[in-house]
């Protein structure tokens, strides 16, 4: 008794009795066992099993490929289609009469010629199909080793064309690297050439700039008459400074903010994070919302009162500097000290070569000068005089 779990092989189902009987009988058995769900594989020739199965839900066709040509079975299963019969085309092909042949075409009905027709256009066209597949796969495969062949070419390529990149890069490199040590090689020697002068010009700037200042502040306040009533007067000293002033000390050659006064002669001021106590004779210069009071201007102070005065030119201070391979605070140092020294020798105009490099050191200087209190102009001067590696400072009269 077959059940769903059943396996039912049929060969040549309804063959053995009368071919539209069996053709019926087979029908009725193929659809007995698919009702009680049992896998069942049926062989037959009978056109109505094979339109049955065509339009069954659950039933499916299958084919095994015939050679017409060489009357060999070709063992290719194709399914979802059904075979066809070629029993009289074999026939005629083994070379049986053709009267015979003929005969038998006559014979068959008009449904089963349309069908033998359909059937045998149908594997022609699977043939014609299959034979397209295989050209297909063949260019493709083609298609494949190309593309493999350019992808090759194209990785050669560009391993040659990075090679190529990492050639300049290196020379680049090196052409760096050489300019880099040749421009250390001529800091370290103009270095070299000036710590022996710097020394000495360092001490008598010093000294220079102590006795103008005290010359020219001792000068203006009797010109002018700061010290008038002033039975206490010192020539040499500030007289009129506040709370929140920016004052210049001789001792440190530095500005800082006055705190707080302590008495008449002793101030406590403040530069950066150092609180420190200071006489008042060691103020240089006051300045007043960036304008210098007292000493700053003594040409200026005279001249505004009328008094002509005449500064005769120190022709031992030069008119350029040059600050390059100092570091920020040296170079913020020597400076500070060469704008003091240009002012106080009455000077119009000065010239700081810092370099350009990275311009770390141009733009430090640069913003220290805008807010020093002797400083007119800052600017940069033309290519052909220094360009960005360079700067002019008009100073004030």
């Amino acid at each position: 008794m077959a059940t769903a779990h059943s396996l039912v092989l049929l060969d040549e189902l309804g063959s053995a009795t009368d071919p539209e009987e069996g053709a019926a009988l087979a029908v009725a058995i193929a659809e007995h066992f698919r009702r009680i769900g049992t896998l069942t594989v049926i062989s037959t020739h009978h056109t109505s099993l094979k339109v049955y199965a065509a339009n069954t839900q659950g039933v499916l066709n299958a084919a095994v490929g015939f050679d017409e040509k060489t009357l060999q079975p070709t063992y290719d299963l194709q399914v979802g289609v059904p075979g066809a019969s070629a029993g009289i085309n074999i026939a005629q092909r083994l070379g049986l009469n053709t009267q015979i042949i003929d005969a038998a075409r006559a014979r068959l009905g008009t449904q089963t010629q349309d069908v033998a027709r359909f059937l045998d256009k149908l594997h022609a066209d699977l043939r014609e199909l299959d034979r397209e597949r295989r050209s297909t796969q063949m260019r493709e495969a083609d298609l494949n080793r190309e593309l493999k062949r350019l992808e090759a070419e194209g990785a050669n390529e560009q391993r040659q064309k990075t090679r190529e990149y990492e050639r300049k890069i290196e020379s680049l490199l090196r052409d760096f690297e050489y300019q880099t040590r040749e421009a250390v090689n001529a800091v370290q020697e103009r270095a070299a050439q000036q710590k022996l002068s710097k020394q000495a010009e360092q001490r008598m700037a010093k000294l220079r700039r102590e006795f103008k200042e005290q010359f020219d502040a001792g000068v203006v306040a009797h010109k002018t008459g700061a010290d008038r009533d002033d039975p206490h007067a010192r020539p040499h000293e500030i007289k009129h400074v506040s709370e929140g002033d920016t004052v210049k000390l001789k001792s440190l050659g530095r500005t800082a903010v006055v705190k707080r006064k302590l008495d008449d002669n002793t101030f406590e001021v403040e530069m950066g994070a150092m609180k420190m106590k200071i006489p008042r004779h060691d103020i240089a210069e006051v300045f007043v919302t960036g304008q210098a009071r007292g000493a700053v201007s003594p040409v200026a102070a005279a001249r505004s009162k009328g008094i002509s005065v005449t500064v005769k030119e120190d022709l031992n201070v030069p008119v350029e500097i040059n600050v390059i391979g100092q570091t920020v605070d040296q170079a913020t140092t020597e400076v500070e000290k060469f704008v003091d020294r240009a002012f106080l020798a009455g000077m119009p105009r000065v010239r700081i070569v810092h370099g350009s490099g990275m311009g770390i050191l141009r733009k430090a200087l640069r913003q220290f000068l805008k807010g020093h209190p002797h400083v007119a102009t800052v600017a940069e001067p033309p290519q052909n005089e220094g360009g960005a590696g360079a700067t002019v400072v008009e100073l004030r009269v």
